[in-house]
């Protein structure tokens, strides 16, 4: 498939802030964390390794966890109020690159690519999608999706 390939990622050290509620909240409820989560990202003083905002997720047909974040190197020794911090063990991923406009195809591309490549999905771990937010870019914004392997 187009743009589908499998990375291994190193662990990732996140800080941000989730959301844990109903899946039908979704993605309504990913915007509003998002932008209360840049709005915040200064509380950071400068602790984060780059612009872009990293979304750990996990659901099922029911329930929802989802987080705004960003990347740290270490683990932080304090976290402002209501931010939590956390790290994603080095996974292998099957990954695309798609705009923010784009995600459903996106996620349907990389399921197929999932298939054909005859890999499965973990269920254990978290899926990530990835915003690089650049306002000098004229068109769509960028996201990677992450899907974690069985390995």
């Amino acid at each position: 498939m187009e743009n589908c390939s499998i990375v291994t990622k190193p662990a990732m050290h996140l800080v941000g802030i989730s959301f844990c509620g109903p899946f039908s909240a979704l993605p309504d409820e990913t915007i509003r964390l998002q932008s209360e989560f840049l709005a915040r990202k200064h509380e950071l003083n400068g602790a984060e390794l780059s612009s872009v905002l990293y979304c750990p997720y996990f659901a099922n047909e029911s329930f929802a966890a989802y987080w705004a974040c960003v990347e740290v190197k270490n683990l932080l020794p304090e976290v402002p109020d209501g931010m939590v911090q956390f790290t994603i063990p080095e996974h292998q991923y099957a990954v695309v690159a798609v705009s923010r406009e784009r995600i459903g195809e996106g996620y349907s591309r990389l399921f197929a690519y999932m298939e054909q490549e005859n890999v499965q999905r973990d269920d254990k771990a978290v899926s990530v999608e990835l915003y690089y937010f650049d306002e000098s870019l004229l068109e769509e914004e960028p996201v990677e999706l992450l899907i974690p392997l069985q390995t």
